[in-house]
């Protein structure tokens, strides 16, 4: 494993290539079960959008399951880890460190789990704020994260994102860009990966495409 912290966080854990029981062993070891039942039900939330839209189910469903790995790095640690693994923080996550776990989680995926599939390793890593050019695995997985979101009862967004859901996957990944954006006031940063996607698909609305 190319990063000594990593191998400190796995060293308990057997990876079998069972994807769903390693993920599940894994975030358990750590403590974060209610991760394990969020990430199971982004992973099938995923495949579904996945058939329907005619995109890989199982990269989506492997990409559901490891997409909040890095949730076992303690927020206030998580920019301190980000350097360690080579990644580069914005400054808007140095401001707000909670959103550079989708960027720890893509490493976590390839060095931990030996995931290879730069598809899957894509869509893990812009989970939370899309991205620019973002291809269609990520939007599936983007949007199978926010129906499926990790907090308790309903999204408020959700019923107007599965309606948006039922025009396209653009469309859907656009209505919750465009509800944070709305509200962007209240938000702690702007990250601009979100602000990036959301501005192209803003662009792509416009212009009916």
């Amino acid at each position: 494993m190319k990063y000594e912290i990593l191998r400190e966080l796995s060293k308990s854990v057997e990876i079998t290539g069972m994807r769903p029981r390693d993920v599940v062993n894994f975030l358990n070891l750590h403590g974060h079960q209610k991760t394990a039942r969020h990430s199971g039900r982004v992973a099938l939330e995923a495949k579904k959008i996945a058939l329907r839209f005619d995109e890989n189910q199982e990269a989506a469903f492997e990409a559901g399951w490891l997409h909040d790995i890095s949730a076992i790095v303690p927020n206030e640690q998580r920019i301190t880890v980000a350097k360690a693994l080579g990644i580069n923080p914005l400054h808007e996550e140095e401001v707000f460190p909670l959103i550079i776990h989708q960027r720890i989680s893509q490493v976590m995926a390839q060095e931990i789990f030996g995931v290879t599939d730069q598809v899957v390793l894509s869509a893990i890593g812009c989970h939370t704020t899309l991205k620019k050019d973002a291809s269609r695995l990520d939007k599936v997985v983007f949007v199978a994260d926010k129906i499926r979101w990790d907090q308790d009862g309903d999204p408020p967004y959700l019923q107007e994102l599965i309606l948006a859901l039922d025009v396209s996957l653009d469309d859907a990944a656009f209505c919750y860009l465009n509800f944070l954006w709305n509200r962007r006031g209240q938000l702690k940063i702007i990250h601009p990966w979100f602000s990036e996607a959301y501005q192209q698909l803003l662009q792509r609305d416009k212009h009916g495409k």
